[in-house]
């Protein structure tokens, strides 16, 4: 299960704070929630401090919106090695 509580600033960045596992159909739900964030060009956070596992889509998914400057915050070092561990591997 992932929750996940919106967070927008005066400044007109948005931060989504993440609960639990970015797993199976979670995945798709954080992309979809990410989309229309940056598709109307806000500036977009995504706070992991609470986040417990990566799937590989997970990962795969984060680097891609790191890609397009969605800053990756307070990631635990669990989460941190998940994310470099499947570096430069194939989905």
């Amino acid at each position: 299960m992932l929750k996940i509580v919106v967070n927008e600033s005066a400044s007109g960045v948005t931060t989504l704070h993440l609960e639990g596992q970015v797993v199976g159909p979670w995945v798709g739900e954080l992309g979809r929630a990410c989309e229309p964030i940056l598709a109307g060009g806000n500036a977009l956070r995504l706070d992991l401090s609470s986040v417990s596992f990566l799937s590989r889509e997970g990962v795969h998914l984060l680097w891609n919106l790191r890609d397009r400057q969605v800053g990756l915050l307070h990631c635990t070092g669990f989460v941190t090695e998940q994310l470099k561990s499947w570096e430069g591997t194939p989905a």
